[in-house]
């Protein structure tokens, strides 16, 4: 029996050396499994440089802006139109615009210690991080430049609550619609998630180290001074090394539904792929220049459901780390479609090195540029031949 669900899966081994994402204490972040300590990153580690790389992969007009300055984003859209326009009522329509139309909670936000006072700082924002679309902000400000023709604009767009919350429930943009919008005041504004991300863990055991530094005063140090080597400054940085599993998966049909457009969807399916795979943690990046690619990705296309082969590791690989954790990641993948039936439909292998070799046992080695083309056709084809079967 055929299942008319799109679901694309990352799985990824990549190795770095760093701190790539630290706790509160400043060490790198871990956690227990498989009875050992592995290395471990966030979903929201890795979340975040993958939306910043799609302002290279996308048409910014696509992406939103999570902030709690959306009264200072709506004026300057609405000043942008409307140069000649007052300050203070610009900044009057937007808070009516965002609060009485779309329901946003707004608070004047805590005055900044021993700083300048700034305009901008003074204006209200809302109770929380708001992800909302540029296309949004942009519509929001043709309707209130549209309310300026009335006798009060502020009332005119008070009378246009209904059509303001649907502006902003109807939010297309790629990156809201795969990482999902949570709006505790108002549900109708949520949108739920097409993207899973995994923290990253590493596929063996992970003791973390300490890089002792010192920070030499230049001036000091050519003194005359005897006995004095010119140190400033001494401390330590924690850090570790590991290869790491990364998962994460995308729900097309999902997507489809937030973005309506089959193209659209295949487009930014195959920019979440790219942005993931290319992406990389800043923490400390300027101490250890982690700029490091996988030595493998396996992309699966399923008609199932999404499946993270993280057990594959459950047990610490030995080195060789990557061609033992290759190894075991293709077991546990065949194992899973033997057992279960959930042979994906497609498959590509993106690999480097003789290490990821057991991987073209699933799929043809490709470069990355042609399984984004891969994915992105089996997308587009999927999603209309589902279309015209439910037609």
């Amino acid at each position: 029996m055929s299942n008319n669900r799109t679901i694309i899966e990352i799985h990824a081994l990549e190795t770095a050396a760093g701190n790539l994402n630290r706790d509160d204490t400043g060490s790198p972040k871990t956690m227990e499994y498989g009875g050992v300590t592995r290395a471990r990153v966030s979903s929201q580690a890795w979340k975040k440089p993958t939306r910043e790389l799609f302002k290279n992969l996308l048409d910014p007009k696509e992406l939103g802006i999570r902030t709690k300055r959306v009264v200072e984003v709506l004026r300057d859209a609405l000043l942008e139109r409307r140069p000649d326009l007052d300050a203070d009522l610009a900044v009057k329509l937007a808070e009516t615009t965002l609060k009485d139309g779309a329901g946003i909670k707004l608070d004047k936000p805590r005055a900044k210690k021993n700083a300048e006072a700034d305009a901008d700082d003074a204006l209200q924002q809302s109770k929380y991080l708001l992800f909302m679309g540029r296309r949004q902000y942009d519509r929001l400000a043709d309707l209130i430049v549209e309310a300026l023709d009335q006798d009060d604009p502020v009332k005119a767009i008070k009378s246009m609550k209904k059509t303001i919350k649907q502006i902003v429930a109807d939010d297309h943009a790629v990156d809201v619609a795969l990482f999902g919008r949570m709006v505790a005041d108002d549900t109708d504004l949520n949108v739920d998630a097409a993207a899973q991300v995994a923290h990253a863990i590493s596929v063996q055991a992970v003791d973390s180290e300490s890089d002792f530094f010192t920070a030499v005063d230049d001036v000091k140090q050519e003194s005359d001074e005897e006995g004095d080597a010119g140190a400033a400054m001494i401390g330590q940085v924690e850090f570790n090394a590991a290869t790491y599993y990364r998962y994460a998966n995308v729900d097309a049909n999902r997507l489809n539904d937030s973005l309506g457009d089959a193209n659209a969807t295949a487009k930014a399916v195959a920019a979440f792929v790219q942005a993931f795979l290319t992406s990389m943690p800043q923490g400390k990046i300027n101490t250890f220049a982690q700029g490091t690619l996988p030595e493998l990705a396996v992309v699966n296309v399923r008609d199932t459901q999404a499946v993270n082969l993280v057990g594959a590791f459950e047990r610490p690989v030995e080195p060789d780390y990557v061609q033992h954790a290759t190894e075991a990641l293709v077991r546990r993948e065949r194992e899973f479609d033997d057992v279960y039936g959930i042979t994906p439909v497609r498959t590509w292998v993106v690999r480097i090195g003789d290490d990821t070799a057991a991987a073209d046992t699933l799929a043809e080695r490709v470069p990355i540029r042609e399984m984004l083309a891969g994915v992105e056709s089996v997308v587009v084809e999927r999603l209309n031949g589902q279309t015209s079967d439910q037609e």
